[in-house]
């Protein structure tokens, strides 16, 4: 980690701790895995962070119905710290400012775009190496952006993001989406949206999304049509998804598949479980398997452990 970016984080970390009149939660989590990875190339053990994290979030009242936003979030390798300070173990995730009031938030900055926001936790591979955005496109977080978030309005919300001309990730891109329903599936049993992207990072993306809950079971199901904006490649794929808890036990299983118009077809599946030690903490294991078609194909086998915070 380097020193200008430590100094950053201190200061930070000071006129948070420092701010009397703000609202300031600190959260985070770690997940690391120690796994049998084949990538084609070869089979190898390899410990990794999967996007372990901590970060600053909170609010301040501005005027009655009116406050100040904010987010801070940080990326941490907590598997591969470089004690020298050669390589960086901090990276930016979402970081922005912004207003919410009766109209909903809007805030500016780097953050997950609102197709990005859409799946809600229907990928049950999340962060793990069948995410689903190792074969979907539309999984962007942003920079140089403004994120739009309406209030509930019966069930229903409404999100887009704006990409400024000069970023890389778009040359005025953007992105929107319509949600019904709760994302954690605690106040509502069914979870549903349609989302499209338009020049985000070089493609233009449509995707539905609809996950329930069912008894002790959660079954989820996404579609997409990526096209890249060249119009040199277009593809159509699916993810089917079931989860299953018996007591402390999570036992999850996901089928991703995209068919692109050159022929070529990439298909990921994976099972694992989650055991649950206490709120905060798990332990889990996973396979996953990944048959690439004309690429070579992946194998990764894992166990692991997530703490949140």
């Amino acid at each position: 980690m380097k020193f200008v970016k430590s100094s950053l984080l201190l200061t930070v970390l000071g006129a948070l701790s420092f701010s009397a009149s703000a609202d300031v939660d600190v959260y985070g989590k770690a997940n690391v895995t120690v796994q049998s990875s084949d990538d084609g190339e070869g089979s190898f053990t390899e410990i990794k962070s999967n996007s372990s994290r901590f970060g600053f979030k909170g609010s301040e009242s501005l005027t009655d119905g009116l406050e100040a936003v904010y987010k801070f979030e940080f990326g941490v390798d907590v598997s591969d710290a470089d004690s020298k300070g050669d390589k960086d173990n901090i990276t930016s995730r979402n970081q922005y400012v912004g207003i919410k009031g009766g109209f909903g938030q809007v805030v500016i900055g780097r953050n997950d775009t609102a197709t990005k926001q859409s799946q809600g936790k229907i990928d049950l591979f999340n962060d793990l190496e069948a995410d689903l955005k190792n074969l979907f496109k539309g999984e962007n977080r942003v920079g140089d952006s403004i994120s739009y978030a309406s209030n509930d309005l019966n069930g229903f919300k409404v999100l887009a993001s704006y990409i400024a001309e000069d970023s890389t990730d778009g040359d005025n891109g953007y992105s929107v989406a319509l949600t019904y329903g709760d994302v954690g599936l605690k106040k509502s049993d069914i979870y549903a949206s349609v989302a499209a992207d338009s020049e985000v990072k070089g493609y233009d993306v449509v995707r539905a999304t609809v996950q329930g809950k069912l008894g002790d079971f959660k079954l989820g199901a996404m579609y997409q049509t990526q096209e890249k904006v060249d119009g040199s490649s277009e593809a159509d794929g699916y993810l089917v998804n079931a989860a299953y808890k018996l007591n402390s036990n999570t036992f999850k299983v996901q089928y991703q598949v995209i068919d692109f118009d050159q022929g070529d077809t990439k298909t990921a599946i994976s099972a694992g479980v989650d055991h649950k030690l206490t709120k905060n903490t798990k332990v889990f294991g996973f396979y996953s398997n990944f048959d690439m078609d004309s690429l070579v194909d992946q194998d990764y086998m894992g166990v692991g452990i997530e703490y949140k915070f």
